[in-house]
């Protein structure tokens, strides 16, 4: 076997030699003009090599020296582990009643944060403690920044959804919306959510690869624009207006890169006669309640990390909606093609006229490294990135 293979070895070396004298010097031409072919069919349809554009992204994005710092005012009460044990003997297991939920938006409003974000989808009635809703209900409406998802589903439901587009909470009817659309969506059955400004879509939608890198700010569907949930938070605050329908998430860091509260010492703490947490610990904060815990599942594959928690990805929305520093990557496909070309012919060229040499092959090594190096500078710098990958 090992003989056959030396000498199939030997025969393609001499093949490779047979073609080399044959075209010499015309031979670099040939290769430029199939790495054309490639690079047109790759900008225009094929995408051959997006995978390998997301890898270097999220490595730049992984080994990038200026991070952005996570805004202090944002902070993650936490239905984490700890919250689930220390809540069991009073409350049973997750969902707990809603009158729960209401106390703690009612303390905590009394501390005057500047809004308090629920990352808990609300999708049916309790029927088993209807009081208990109705005490939420009352304590929704008695806040003006309060803010509660709503999930749109797969548009392929839509032909069996009753829900008319224009009673979508928030709904914008764009140019060429179809007037009588039907959407499939999850709407909080409560009526004080349902009141223009408070609800918005949290759901993420990852790449191919399974990774999450931008989060819709407005949802088109059937040419009616549902906004999200960071983006009615922001725009309570006259925020994100001049944001794209989709952000390029401006990450701040590996998971739990946000302040953290566990929801347990927080409550339980607003239950007590003498209070030991500070009473205005939260004033002028924007909470996030969400979940880490293992067994609620709200992870998901991002950049910087395979288990990132879903509600630490909401809260990097709202921060680059209110701090206006989501990335921008401009698209400009036409301009990275002639790039493309330049860099192709121009080696191309230079080995044609001169031929192969050490100091051709250094040359262009190091632009490559160069068209590396312009990238990662540009993520560390501000928040565009050209990617020149």
């Amino acid at each position: 076997m090992s003989v056959l293979l030396q000498s199939l070895k030997t025969r393609l070396a001499r093949l490779a030699d047979d073609i080399g004298r044959r075209l010499r010097q015309s031979f670099f031409l040939y290769l430029a003009a199939v790495f054309t072919v490639i690079a047109i069919v790759d900008a225009s349809t094929a995408n051959y090599f997006g995978g390998m554009r997301q890898s270097t992204f999220d490595t730049m994005l992984r080994l990038r020296v200026n991070v952005p710092k996570p805004d202090p005012d944002i902070v993650i009460v936490d239905i984490d582990e700890k919250t689930l044990s220390a809540m069991s003997a009073d409350y049973g297991r997750w969902p707990w009643p809603r009158q729960v939920l209401a106390e703690f938006l009612q303390n905590v409003e009394a501390q005057q944060p500047k809004a308090v974000v629920f990352d808990v989808l609300f999708s049916d009635p309790d029927i088993q403690n209807p009081d208990s809703d109705a005490y939420f209900n009352e304590a929704v409406a008695g806040t003006t920044n309060s803010y509660f998802p709503m999930l749109r589903l797969p548009e392929e439901h839509d032909a069996l959804s009753q829900l008319p587009a224009a009673r979508v909470p928030g709904a914008i009817k764009g140019e060429g919306a179809v007037a009588d659309a039907r959407l499939a969506m999850i709407i909080p059955p409560f009526t004080a959510m349902q009141q223009a400004g408070r609800l918005g879509t949290h759901s993420v939608y990852p790449d191919s690869d399974g990774v999450v890198r931008t989060y819709p700010v407005r949802t088109d569907a059937q040419g009616w624009l549902i906004p999200s949930l960071p983006y009615v938070v922001a725009k309570a605050v006259g925020k994100g207006e001049n944001a794209p329908d989709k952000l390029l998430l401006n990450w701040r860091g590996k998971p739990f890169t946000y302040t953290y509260v566990s929801f347990s010492d927080v409550y339980l703490d607003m239950l007590k006669e003498k209070r030991a947490r500070p009473a205005d610990e939260f004033k002028g904060k924007t909470l996030i309640i969400g979940s880490t815990a293992a067994g609620l599942l709200d992870v998901r594959g991002t950049p910087l990390d395979r288990q990132f928690p879903g509600v630490e990805i909401l809260a990097t929305a709202i921060d680059n909606l209110q701090q206006g520093d989501w990335l921008r990557a401009p698209e400009a496909k036409l301009f990275y093609l002639a790039l493309a070309l330049l860099i192709i012919w121009g080696t191309a060229f230079a080995f044609w006229r001169h031929g192969a040499s050490n100091k051709l092959d250094k040359f262009y090594g190091l632009s490559q490294f160069a068209l590396l190096g312009f990238s990662y500078a540009t993520v560390n710098m501000g928040n565009v990135y050209i990617n020149l990958t």
